[in-house]
């Protein structure tokens, strides 16, 4: 039987490690960047003129990887991979890439670490934009299940409150039946709307942070005092034709989970939510293209989605809290769908984002074309 021989890597001609499309960093056994090629300045956002030097994990406020274990892979002469490795840098952009480190074994590099690079975000994005729609077909068959099931009872407790009302003498005692005649009508309409089309109401030109607005004001009523809204508008952000009281339910609905989140933290001392808004360029959802598209997100400290969760979250009758309906969020997701756009979650310990892009429908556009969505 022939025998290959073992060839060391390290000693091979340098290839031009600039026409790769992954990125390769040369690091000391300080960790401090020594080389990079043109691929891994576009992953880590700088040139190698202006990084050459510069600690890697000193570009970034948060990383999945610790130090430490290219510093042991070094000590160990041990070659170390990582197929989800997240980064966030200082201004708040995020990658996500596949990680392999191999100890190089030349003497003139001795103590010295080869990183390869490759990004896998918008692979990520695609996988998981194909798992939303699956999400979503599971989410209408149960809501629409669930729904035929309070519909009755329903109607039985706003004809009890009537009749109550009518009963009741002192006249102050009618707030509180209004008050469950009203709400049984808003549920009532929402299980209309569960049970009939899935085309919302006639959609009319908003402002956005009206509607983002009366959404903090209703969280603020039930917040706990040491949770504090911040709002970050982009004040460019143009009208957008939308079905409000949907959006404004949908954005309610992640805005408490934030707020409820952070007071379930038993460690958060300080809570904060934060309402931003932008507007995304040339954004493309579920495989169609989009010249402009507002992002609503809201970010809270709290301690993040449980890993058990992550791939659940949108699922109705799902929910990390013990007295949750796990309707919340299944109901966002079908709203935000309904106005051709997506919602996104991005979760570490003490920074939850929620991201919903909502197009600019009447901008929309297919192989070049720009036309206007009646």
């Amino acid at each position: 039987m022939a025998r290959v021989a073992k060839t060391d890597c390290t000693n091979v001609v340098q290839p031009d490690w600039d026409q790769l499309l992954t990125g390769i960093v040369q690091l000391d056994e300080q960790l401090h960047i020594r080389y990079m090629n043109a691929a891994a300045e576009t992953m880590l956002d700088g040139s190698r003129k202006r990084l050459l030097g510069t600690p890697l994990f000193s570009l970034f406020s948060y990383s999945s990887l610790e130090p430490e274990v290219l510093r042991q892979a070094l000590r160990d002469q041990q070659s170390v991979s990582d197929s989800d490795v997240t980064w966030i840098f200082h201004d708040g952009q995020r990658v996500t890439v596949e990680f392999v480190a191999q100890p190089l074994t030349r003497k003139s590099d001795t103590g010295q670490v080869l990183v390869e690079l490759r990004q896998v975000d918008q692979i990520r994005r695609i996988n998981q934009e194909n798992s939303q729609q699956q999400q979503l077909q599971a989410a209408h068959s149960i809501v629409r299940g669930l729904a035929h099931e309070i519909k009755n009872p329903l109607g039985g407790l706003r004809g009890a409150a009537q009749l109550l009302a009518g009963e009741l003498e002192d006249k102050q005692l009618h707030d509180y039946t209004d008050l469950i005649i009203s709400q049984a009508d808003r549920l009532r309409n929402l299980v209309d709307r569960m049970l009939g089309s899935h085309e919302l109401p006639e959609r009319t030109a908003t402002n956005v942070h009206e509607v983002i607005e009366r959404v903090i004001a209703v969280a603020q009523l039930s917040a706990p005092s040491n949770i504090s809204f911040r709002r970050d508008y982009d004040p460019s952000l143009p009208e957008l034709t939308m079905a409000a009281d949907g959006i404004e339910q949908a954005l309610l609905n992640v805005v408490m989970n934030a707020s409820e989140a952070i007071a379930d933290d038993a460690a958060q001392t300080g809570g904060e939510v934060i309402v931003r808004t932008r507007v995304l360029h040339q954004q493309t959802l579920y495989g169609q293209r989009y010249r402009r598209c507002a992002v609503i997100e809201v970010q809270d400290n709290g301690p993040g989605v449980p890993a058990q969760l992550k791939d659940t979250l949108f699922y109705p009758m799902v929910s990390g809290r013990a007295g949750g309906t796990g309707l919340g969020l299944a109901i966002t997701q079908n709203v935000v769908h309904q106005h051709a756009g997506k919602i996104e979650v991005l979760s570490e310990p003490h920074c939850t984002r929620f991201l919903l892009y909502l197009p600019y429908i009447e901008t929309r556009y297919s192989n070049g074309a720009t036309h206007v969505t009646k």
